[in-house]
């Protein structure tokens, strides 16, 4: 079926006008999809979701009813004292009242509503666009703090628990094809010594939880800046999108995810990744603006690893892209076979720029957090 014939079988008033592919995820296939009335005119997000990422795609669609269901009462409850109109996107069910369409060839598809009046970035704007990132994210944290973890199905297990990626790059690394690449090339094998020195480090927020320090909380997964809406005419966050990796886990990953995406004004795409650098201003605004919705929740031991947690999701995506590249280019996307390699690069660039800035993020921590 294509497209169109796809966006037809959702409960949405009017004609379909037109329907064309919009965003910039490398995982999902995503539409826009626009139905007219005489009257009216309505947009929609209308998305297949990607089989081999997400096995079990009902369980998506589940986590995402219990999670905007919630926010949803929430955000009502304090509409009357908030300082804008908070939002977050709703199911828009199939005709037959299902939540999401399988199509002839086993592919599963699903809609959205439209954050309007809103957009996103792929790069951070200046430093009040970093404090309304900020803010988006610690009210969506705050928000899902109050529910239970394991109200959510864990639609990707091992997803941001480093230690897994290193044992998944540690297999890939000894099959005959990553053996060749490492062999060929030298930007390769530093790439490898990038990995193996830090490979303790890799385990420090696992060993946190295991023992206790952390706990388990409701997370978004993959908070990073183009998945933060911000309004078009009071230049608020208004919205946190794509909820598709919402899960248990350490809030930890979200906050350094954040930061990681945020920081790097270069962008994740650069190539010039000698430009690469983690921008301390844009760092301190988005820390000021999250903090001031998370203060209410955060733990002493939770702002005791926040430095880590910048540090360590740079260090995994890195890793997770170094060990596609490794293993054939079979997870994210890509427009030429060496592209998940730059990517690795560009991510290992940021992990050193963060380590050389260790004090001065520390002090921004510990400034935002004292502050009122």
């Amino acid at each position: 079926m294509t497209p169109a014939k796809i966006a037809e079988q959702f409960d949405v008033a009017g004609r379909l006008a037109s329907i064309r592919p919009t965003g910039s995820g490398n995982v999902n296939d995503t539409y826009l999809a626009v139905f007219r009335t005489h009257f009216s005119e309505e947009r929609i997000i209308v998305q297949r979701v990607n089989g081999h990422v997400f096995a079990q795609p009902e369980w998506i669609m589940e986590n995402m009813s219990i999670l905007t269901n919630h926010c949803h009462k929430q955000l009502q409850v304090e509409s009357e004292t908030a300082d804008r109109i908070w939002q977050l996107p709703r199911i828009v069910p199939c005709r037959n009242g299902q939540d999401f369409f399988k199509d002839g060839d086993g592919g599963f598809w699903r809609a959205l509503t439209l954050i309007a009046s809103a957009k996103s970035y792929d790069v951070a704007q200046n430093a009040e666009h970093a404090f309304e990132v900020g803010t988006v994210l610690g009210q969506f944290h705050r928000l899902v703090s109050t529910m239970n973890p394991l109200s959510l199905r864990d639609t990707l297990p091992g997803f941001h628990e480093t230690p897994k990626y290193l044992e998944k790059y540690d297999a890939v690394v000894k099959s005959a094809e990553a053996q060749e690449l490492i062999k060929s090339s030298l930007e390769v094998r530093n790439l490898q010594r990038f990995v193996e020195a830090r490979r303790e480090f890799a385990h420090v927020l696992q060993n946190a939880l295991d023992g206790g320090e952390l706990n388990l909380r409701l997370i978004h997964g993959d908070p990073k800046i183009s998945n933060i809406m911000i309004d078009n005419d009071t230049g608020k966050g208004t919205a946190i999108i794509d909820l598709d990796t919402a899960k248990p886990g350490l809030i930890h990953y979200d906050f350094g995810d954040a930061l990681r995406s945020l920081c790097n004004r270069e962008g994740e795409e650069t190539s010039d990744i000698g430009q690469v650098a983690f921008d301390l201003d844009l760092c301190e605004s988005f820390v000021r603006g999250y903090i001031g919705q998370a203060r209410g929740f955060l733990t002493e031991n939770d702002k005791k690893y926040l430095y880590d947690s910048i540090r360590l999701i740079t260090f995994e995506l890195g890793l997770r892209f170094f060990q596609d590249y490794l293993a054939g280019n079979v997870y994210f996307r890509v427009k030429s076979p060496e592209q998940n390699l730059q990517r690795a690069q560009i991510q290992f660039r940021l992990c050193e720029s963060i380590e050389t800035r260790r004090r001065q993020i520390k002090e921004v921590l510990e400034l935002a957090i004292i502050g009122g």
